[in-house]
């Protein structure tokens, strides 16, 4: 049976993210799910500083912008004030796992009723490509010229797992690299709005990207590295389902 591929209503023409950055297509699969389900009116995105700011030139729906990792909390917020509203943040690993990380574990542990976006692309985008804490062992960024060093810095994060201990609805961990996965990707961001609309509690979805502009890669390379090398070390599936437990 054919289907319409037609681009979301709520997708803008307008794309500011790089060449090649996996951003434009996350936020069109986030419209994707939402007019789906026929919430688009009710979707209230939360987002705040870095790339994932110019989601908002993607996605037209209604849009908040919190301080530099403040997300979660203001989304916490906006939930309990908007019982009737579809709330999800958007947030890099910069922003999410680094100067946001009390907000983001602080909002699983209370299982807030919304839905959670992480784009996990190794390096702070918008401010240079520094590292991160998701930036991998011996990798190169403008802050580690010579690579990550984990006898300094400690081992890359990884904040999904971490969620995954707390009381929430869903974890599971995408990525970008291919059609399947990509198909893959829309589908635990279709079952984390889901388990919001029925009132379950928190769910969290990573998804892993590339930065084509920051890895100083083509954009070919940026999507193989992703399948060779990223997904090795933040390894793919669903962490936590609460309705298999």
């Amino acid at each position: 049976m054919a289907k319409d591929l037609l681009t979301p209503k709520l997708v803008s023409e307008l794309n500011r993210f790089c060449p090649g950055c996996g951003h434009g297509l996350i936020g069109k699969i986030i419209a994707q799910v939402l007019e789906e389900r026929g919430v688009e009116d009710r979707a209230i995105q939360v987002y705040a500083v870095g790339c994932s700011c110019l989601i908002s030139t993607v996605v037209q729906a209604d849009s908040i912008q919190a301080q530099h990792g403040r997300a979660p909390a203001v989304a916490s917020g906006v939930r309990r004030a908007r019982p009737d509203a579809v709330v999800y943040t958007y947030q890099g690993d910069g922003d999410a796992a680094a100067i946001g990380l009390s907000e983001s574990l602080y909002a699983a542990y209370r299982n807030e009723n919304y839905t959670a976006i992480f784009v996990n692309n190794g390096v702070f985008g918008m401010t240079g490509g520094q590292m991160a804490p998701t930036t991998l062992e011996g990798q190169k960024t403008a802050t580690s010229i010579y690579g990550r060093d984990t006898s300094v810095t400690g081992q890359p994060f990884k904040l999904a797992e971490l969620v995954a201990q707390m009381p929430v609805a869903y974890v599971e961990r995408c990525s970008l690299t291919d059609a399947k996965h990509i198909a893959q990707t829309k589908r635990a961001i279709g079952k984390a709005f889901d388990n919001q609309l029925a009132g379950k509690g928190y769910s969290f979805i990573e998804i892993l990207s590339p930065c084509p502009t920051n890895w100083k890669m083509e954009p070919v390379d940026a999507y193989k590295r992703l399948q060779d090398i990223v997904a090795g070390e933040y390894k793919l599936g669903v962490l936590k389902d609460s309705e298999e437990e």
